[in-house]
């Protein structure tokens, strides 16, 4: 049994967690010298020709990992290992635009808004035969699997979502956060500018680290984590996507065409039903922490959250027991 985090925990309600629930890890296990992840399969969706890691018994329970912007499937490796010994199939997914992940054709639009990443994690489990997995990811990843959680539920068996509610509400894209968010997001700003696409361009690494730093203040991340994200970036889709990606969700970018009815269901900014368990790291530089209840009336299932102390923006790779353990503890609520 793992630790519990001294975190503060709120049912969908704002009530305490569900009876019997996990408590989450407060300390993290990170191995230093862990393997990267690998080697790679490839499978293919109706727009990309998907690259991805595996691992565990084919025949146990799927579990899906997405990760965020700028990070690669590499703020995983310490978590698979957990959730393979409790016999789950695990599955980590590199993003559109992201390492060997590439789209079919030359003139499909290099989206990344966040219908597009909703729509690939069922393109996914569609294309690998997979009826229902648990949805798990942060950042970019955590936004793609509340979309696809709320939209088709009946594919999900249960969502971690670091961040609580991260399905964007786009009819306020122009209304301004505190000030001192909108600072924290500067590269919001920076990618609406071509100057921001050259920077995107010639110094993705640098940007990178940057992010990082300001994202997870107290992640000591090391050169070779820096590195092995790195190679994420060299994808001729790369800087497209994610310059797409910020100018869509601030009204500056017109979306894909082939997502707008998934884009007009998001403006309703429909229910999570399913199990799901949030996550804030207290030291996230990004995303000021919560204690849950002010997105409690977007999760009308059975809901936790927890506050992880320590943990920034990355919190998969920055606290990897806290999130495998939120992984183990949403099975629980369903």
């Amino acid at each position: 049994m793992v630790a519990a985090a001294s975190a503060s925990v709120v049912s969908a309600t704002g009530c305490s967690p569900t009876p019997g629930a996990m408590p989450v890890a407060a300390s993290s296990g990170r191995a230093p010298d862990s393997p990267a992840l690998g080697p790679l399969k490839h499978v293919r969706t109706d727009v990309l020709d998907v690259a991805y890691y595996e691992a565990g018994p084919a025949d146990g329970e799927v579990v899906t990992l997405w990760h965020g912007w700028p990070y690669s499937i590499e703020c995983y490796r310490d978590v698979v290992p957990e959730l393979v010994q409790h016999g789950f199939r695990v599955i980590v997914p590199f993003l559109r635009g992201n390492g060997p992940t590439r789209f079919l054709r030359a003139d499909t639009v290099r989206s990344g808004q966040q219908a597009a990443l909703g729509q690939d994690v069922i393109g996914l489990l569609d294309a690998l035969h997979i009826p229902r997995a648990v949805f798990a990811g942060y950042d970019w990843g955590g936004r793609g699997s509340c979309v696809a959680a709320a939209l088709w539920p009946q594919r999900c068996a249960g969502l971690v979502s670091v961040n609580n509610y991260q399905i964007q509400n786009l009819d306020a894209a122009l209304t301004p956060d505190p000030p001192a968010t909108e600072s924290a997001h500067w590269y919001f700003f920076y990618f609406l500018s071509e100057r921001g696409r050259a920077g995107l361009t010639h110094n993705p690494k640098e940007l990178a680290r940057v992010v990082w730093t300001r994202n997870s203040p107290e992640w000591h991340f090391t050169e070779a984590d820096l590195d092995r994200a790195a190679e994420t970036f060299d994808n001729p889709d790369y800087v497209d996507v994610v310059m797409h990606s910020y100018r869509h969700r601030l009204a500056a970018a017109p979306g894909d065409p082939r997502y707008d009815d998934v884009e007009a269901q998001l403006l309703k900014q429909p229910p999570i039903t399913v199990a799901t368990v949030t996550l804030d790291g207290l030291a996230d530089g990004s995303v000021p922490p919560t204690d849950g209840t002010a997105s409690a009336k977007h999760f009308t299932g059975p809901r936790v959250h927890h506050q992880i102390p320590g943990a920034g923006h990355n919190l998969p790779q920055e606290n990897p027991h806290a999130f495998a353990a939120a992984i183990l503890e949403v099975t629980t609520l369903r």
